[in-house]
């Protein structure tokens, strides 16, 4: 009991297989409440089906996800959003020709009674008190993400930095206990990648733990409290970034292993 309240997200074991293929093998992961842990390794190590499940997305073959006190190994993804977990894809997913705000408003949904369609579509007029309180929030987590001056334009004609922040704002919106953030700065400038690591640390001092996986080791490094790293679906180094950096096993999975000539 002491160690689930110690940590929100327990993986213990997990393995899984594609037709044959093991993608993940018995990777265990412990992740501390208010952390900002991180998840390295080369392409190919298993970081996005770890996520997928620990999102849900993905059932494992063996082992168990344990969030937030509950074993939630076969909730689905919608299910683990209600506990306190949301994620954001490294391939952006939002509404294109929905409205920044109505973008955010469908993420706070799952926080009401009423459905995504209603909320997002019903006529202004004929708003209810509920919908009312959906899009209070929604405006409040667009002016925490720097949207609010965005709130009425397509979210398709955002910059792409911006539909970074979006997606941010839609999955605060939820009101996260831990957000699963893959690959935040992928594509973005210095300047946005700044931006990207004041933002995420605000929330992370607001008390919400961040899992991330990310490729730029500049940035994973300077955010990161813990670093897990993959390899060919193991968990072959973890640590801090100082501890990471100077493990033989990671040099060798990023750079590889010298040879004798």
């Amino acid at each position: 009991m002491q160690e689930q309240e110690n940590y929100i997200l327990i993986a213990e074991d997990l393995t899984k297989t594609f037709s044959g293929f093991v993608a993940l093998q018995q990777v265990s992961l412990k992740v501390r409440r208010g952390a900002i842990h991180g998840i390295i390794g080369p392409n190919g190590a298993g970081k996005t089906t770890l996520f997928n499940l620990l999102a849900g997305s993905l059932n494992p073959d063996s082992g168990r996800v344990i969030f937030d006190g509950y074993n939630a190994t076969r909730f689905k993804p919608n299910e683990r959003t209600q506990l306190g977990l949301a994620r954001t894809f490294q391939n952006i997913r939002i509404f294109g020709e929905m409205s920044v705000l109505e973008n955010v408003m469908v993420g706070r949904h799952c926080r009401s009674r009423a459905g995504t369609l209603h909320v997002t579509f019903q006529i202004p007029f004929k708003k209810t008190h509920q919908e009312k309180e959906i899009q209070k929030n929604a405006l409040e987590c667009l002016k925490f993400t720097g949207l609010y001056n965005r709130k009425d334009k397509k979210a398709c004609n955002l910059p792409y930095g911006e539909q970074r922040r979006l997606e941010l704002a839609r999955a605060l919106a939820t009101e996260p206990k831990l957000l699963l953030l893959d690959e935040p700065v992928a594509g973005m400038n210095p300047a946005e990648t700044e931006g990207i690591i004041t933002l995420l640390t605000r929330i992370n001092e607001l008390g919400t733990t961040i899992v991330l996986i990310e490729h730029k080791m500049d940035f994973i490094m300077s955010i990161s409290n813990l670093i897990s790293v993959l390899n060919f679906g193991n968990k072959i180094c973890e640590g801090t970034s100082d501890e990471v950096r100077r493990s033989p096993e990671v040099i060798e999975a990023y750079l590889g292993k010298e040879t004798n000539k």
